[in-house]
């Protein structure tokens, strides 16, 4: 038990009774029943010499030196103080104390993630892009490495990546090294011949540049000091010509300023002979004004008081009116609620009324169709009964005596006639002795056109007149359907 303080490089890494994980701190109070242990966070370097093969296939040697230390986190101390601390499995005796770094093995883990990570990028890359893009290279070294250092709560300070070797039995560096050299000596005598050259040239090139120089500047010389005088001379005209005008506009100066003083005067007198009149008015006229603002105020108080009566009177009967239009208002509201109540008890009994009449129609045209509907199940009825369509309309047409009015309306037709019948006949037979032919021939006719009728229409000639075919004496299902609807029509009746 005592009260523990860590060094400014360390942290007490505490565990135990009332802590439920671990507790990392600079100091702390340590009970009986609980443990305590220094971690440092000091970072430790790590020099490797890692043997990596490019893309190429190609075997280099990469020294390179790592910084390494604990992050100086909370989260991260904690992973470190759990993992990478305490004493080695094969190296703790029975009764031996945590060691406060553990140094050894977690350099070992270190230096197996770096070599692991830095030959996967090694193998994607070539020896060019090592060469050329060194700090490339040198980044993604420490973000890949760094990704697996921060499950430990390691952190990388710094990383140096030395020279790259060739390895044993390898010469590609040295023979790379000789082809620079020999490059760089080459490209050295071209450089200095090209120097040379150029120095010679620049040279002749600057003595005619001098001469053309120095003649170009002899001219513009002449040529700037003949402007320079013409520019002196119309200067000095300039300036004499400017105080000729300034001497006249000084004179000129002199004179109006006189004038307008002998006017100043003249204003100035008449306006103090303007003053003492206005003096001597205003004081006749203050007299006046006083007894007229005396007599103004005793007005101004009688009307006053008119105006208060009034005024008063004025918003009794305001009051009045006001009172009267609400009254009045009231009771046009009151009146056309009435009438908007009384409007709306009437659309109601309207609309009641609308709807048990649209009903009792409804009803009606129902309970008619429903008829309707029967009397077409009893005449089909009647039908089957009857020997078809065909049988059906011969006893309504007996029912209702059609064939009666028939007789009768084509009696009417003829009655009265007085027929002359001459007979001509013509063509082959002219001359022959057969003058009933023509109603031989019309009576031939009629079987043709009765049968088309039965077959359009479905109505069959009495047996009295003609005896038709089987095939028409059975009418077709529109025949019957035709039937139907002419007798629906008709009322059901039989009256047309």
């Amino acid at each position: 038990m005592g009260y523990n303080v860590s060094d400014a490089n360390s942290y007490l890494v505490i565990t135990g009774g009332g802590i439920e994980d671990i507790k990392i701190v600079k100091k702390a109070w340590v009970w009986p029943w609980q443990k305590h242990s220094k971690i440092s966070i000091s970072p430790f370097d790590f020099e490797i010499t890692l043997q990596a093969m490019t893309i190429e296939k190609l075997q280099f040697s990469l020294p390179a030196v790592f910084t390494i230390g604990p992050d100086d986190d909370h989260e991260a101390l904690c992973k470190y103080a759990k993992i990478l601390t305490g004493k080695a499995a094969n190296k703790a005796g029975k009764n031996e104390a945590a060691t406060s770094t553990g140094r050894n093995h977690v350099q070992d883990i270190v230096k197996g993630i770096i070599e692991g990570e830095t030959r996967v990028i090694v193998s994607g890359m070539t020896m060019e892009e090592i060469f050329k893009e060194r700090q490339v290279f040198k980044t993604a070294v420490i973000k890949n490495v760094q990704s697996e250092l921060n499950q430990f709560g390691l952190r990388i300070y710094n990383a140096n990546v030395k020279e790259l070797q060739d390895t044993a039995g390898s010469e590609y560096f040295k023979f790379l090294s000789r082809k620079a050299h020999e490059g760089a000596s080459n490209q050295a005598k071209i450089d200095v011949a090209d120097a040379m050259m150029r120095g010679n040239i620049g040279e002749a090139e600057k003595r005619g540049r001098t001469r053309q120089e120095i003649s170009k500047i002899d001219a513009q010389t002449a040529v700037l000091e003949t402007q320079r005088k013409s520019e002196k001379a119309q200067a000095d005209a300039e300036l004499a010509t400017t105080q000729i005008k300034l001497d006249m506009g000084i004179n000129l100066a002199k004179i109006q300023a006189d004038r307008q003083a002998d006017v100043k005067d003249a204003e100035l007198q008449k306006d103090v002979e303007v003053q003492r009149a206005q003096t001597e008015l205003e004081r006749r006229r203050a007299t006046d004004v006083v007894h007229a603002k005396i007599e103004r105020e005793s007005a101004q108080q009688k009307a006053d008081a008119r105006f208060y009566a009034e005024n008063k009177n004025a918003d009794s009967l305001l009051y009045k009116q006001q009172q009267d239009a609400e009254a009045r208002y009231l009771a046009t509201v009151k009146d056309a609620d009435a009438l908007v109540y009384r409007a709306k008890q009437e659309a109601e009994v309207n609309y009641f009324r609308a709807t048990k009449e649209a009903e009792a129609a409804f009803i009606a045209k129902q309970k008619e169709a429903e008829g309707i509907t029967e009397m077409a199940k009893a005449y089909e009825h009647m039908s089957s009964v009857l020997g078809g369509p065909q049988g059906l309309l011969q006893y309504m047409m007996l029912q209702d005596n059609t064939y009666e009015k028939l007789a009768q309306a084509n009696a009417r037709a003829i009655n009265g006639l007085q027929p002359k019948i001459t007979v001509w006949n013509t063509g082959e037979n002219a001359g022959g002795s057969d003058s009933t032919a023509p109603i031989r021939n019309i009576l031939q006719s009629l079987p043709p056109l009765l049968s088309t009728i039965n077959d359009q229409t479905g109505i069959a000639p009495p047996s009295w007149l003609a005896k038709m075919d089987p095939q028409h004496e059975k009418p077709s299902e529109q025949s019957l359907v035709k039937a139907k609807e002419a007798k629906l029509v008709n009322g059901g009746d039989g009256k047309r």
